[in-house]
């Protein structure tokens, strides 16, 4: 198989490694006193890692290389072919990863053996979108852990079911694991492997630069794993390949990640959950180009560009992502919130704003195309991540996508009307401004602070998370900074199940 276009690179992950960065792998697990007996390379490409190990390890045996590319593998051939200095036996062989028997070709390799190479940097979801054919097959994983369970996902990073593949080779077997892959898939893979209490020795995690190597702007990194007797939950970071020194260390604390063991170490008395402080997420509708109006010279625009002429009891002003993000606090967008809470019936609208629902019904076709399953025989204009909570006049919010740990407090709008969010926005409710000014002030404190950045990982799409927020105790941070007499007071002080009520009617 030679790829002709530049679907078929991406199906089959086709970014080829420069020699230069071989080499420079191969040097990093010399340092690390690394000289397997067997050495193989599951995605060989046109074979440089096969290339810099033979160069650079003394006590080579055997190894194998395969690749699905058959015109690779001839070039790979060719490099060893007819190199009488090359003491190992060199197998390559034209095959896909998936359709090989490897427990076949491993019961003869000796120990201490190397798996290295860079595996695809793509997910199964993405090959979907390009009608790609080249992943596992799905399973049924009834709550298995490992690699049933990676398999079960909606979406999974292929290169990430191999290394964990890669892992059941090695079970009970002394070796190496050392590949190129997205930082974030090699995080997936520990907790994965730390979870199910693996053997692994030590692990190591050393940042490239895959725009200069690869031409692809992605937080990469060279991912090394040795397997053993022992358990060790650390993972050594380091800023570069070259490094010597690490700069952070991972851990594994109750069940997740962190960024920086020693941080959280530091704080970790105030992780918990809180049973009074519940973080909530914006509205979720999948339709915006209808439910999300401009305000346009004292009218509203759609995302259609057509202008509007509704009644404005169902209207809320809106904040979305990029608003909380960059610290705005401006009415310029409005939110049609046809539900006060999951599942509510919609069609009173007709009956209190008939222009409303008039406006809604025109363009039913929109809501039918949502894909999510959520709103299957659901009432009509349904919505999701709405409650009393929605409507509190004050609240405390981040963005979800933006890359700084940064709240910001909500007051009510010019009219008097709550703020709503999209959802990449998530906040706490609050009744009061003092309450709000309450809990901001201790949300941004240091201990806060420190808590939330020892377990991000500011390389995720995503880095904020709705679980991330919860993992921080309020109450006990509360009482750790002295204020547990206010934090009370709010507690008894309102009705979360009234107040909201009250506010959303008049």
């Amino acid at each position: 198989m030679v790829f002709q276009n530049k679907r078929n690179a991406v199906e089959f992950g086709d970014f080829q490694t420069p020699l230069s960065l071989a080499d420079s792998v191969v040097a990093v697990l010399s340092s690390l006193k690394i000289n397997p007996k067997s050495i193989i390379e599951p995605t060989c490409g046109k074979g440089v890692f096969i290339e810099a190990s033979l160069s650079g390890f003394s006590d080579v045996q055997y190894v194998l290389g395969v690749d699905v590319n058959y015109e690779y593998v001839q070039i790979a051939k060719s490099k060893f072919k007819n190199n009488v200095s090359i003491k190992p036996h060199v197998n390559i062989i034209h095959e896909n990863f998936f359709d090989v028997d490897w427990k076949d070709k491993l019961q003869f390799m000796n120990d201490p053996l190397l798996i290295i190479g860079n595996p695809p940097w793509v997910t199964n979801s993405k090959l979907g979108t390009i009608g790609g054919t080249n992943l596992p097959k799905k399973s049924n994983f009834n709550n298995q852990s490992g690699i049933n369970s990676i398999t079960g996902k909606s979406n999974f990073d292929i290169s990430e079911w191999m290394i964990l593949k890669y892992f059941n080779w090695l079970n009970g077997r002394k070796g190496v694991i050392a590949v190129l892959c997205k930082t974030s898939v090699a995080r997936k893979i520990l907790i994965s492997l730390w979870k199910d209490r693996y053997k692994i020795v030590s692990s190591r995690i050393y940042k490239i630069d895959s725009l200069r190597h690869f031409g692809v702007s992605v937080d990469a990194c060279l991912f090394v794993l040795e397997t053993g007797e022992n358990i060790n939950t650390s993972c050594y970071i380091f800023n570069s390949i070259e490094s010597s020194s690490p700069s952070n260390i991972l851990g594994y604390r109750n069940g997740f990640i962190v960024t920086n063991i020693i941080e959280f170490d530091r704080y970790r008395d105030l992780e918990g959950k809180d049973k009074n402080y519940t973080w909530r997420s914006g509205i979720k509708h999948d339709c915006s180009k209808i439910m999300e109006l401009l305000i346009f010279h004292n009218n509203y625009k759609n995302g259609l560009g057509e202008l509007l002429d509704i009644e404005e009891k169902f209207l809320f002003p809106l904040l979305k992502g990029s608003d909380i993000g960059n610290g705005r606090n401006v009415n310029r967008t409005m939110m049609v919130v046809t539900q006060r809470n999951v599942g509510e019936e919609t069609s009173s609208i007709s009956k209190y704003a008939p222009k409303t629902w008039k406006y809604l019904d025109e363009n039913r076709e929109f809501f039918n195309k949502r894909k999510s399953s959520i709103y299957k025989n659901k009432p009509s204009f349904s919505i999701f991540g709405v409650g009393n909570y929605s409507f509190s006049p004050w609240k405390i919010a981040i963005s979800g996508f933006y890359k700084k740990l940064s709240f910001v407090k909500i007051s009510p709008s010019i009219s008097g009307k709550p703020f709503v969010f999209d959802d990449t926005v998530y906040f706490l409710p609050c009744w009061s401004e003092k309450e709000a000014d309450f809990l901001y002030e201790i949300l941004t404190s240091p201990q806060a602070m420190g808590f939330y950045n020892s377990m991000i990982h500011w390389d995720e799409k995503r880095p904020i998370t709705i679980s991330l927020l919860k993992r921080l105790n309020i109450e006990k941070l509360a009482e750790k900074l002295g204020r547990f007499k206010e934090y009370n007071e709010f507690i008894k002080q309102y009705d979360r199940k009234n107040i909201v009520t009250l506010e959303v009617s008049s």
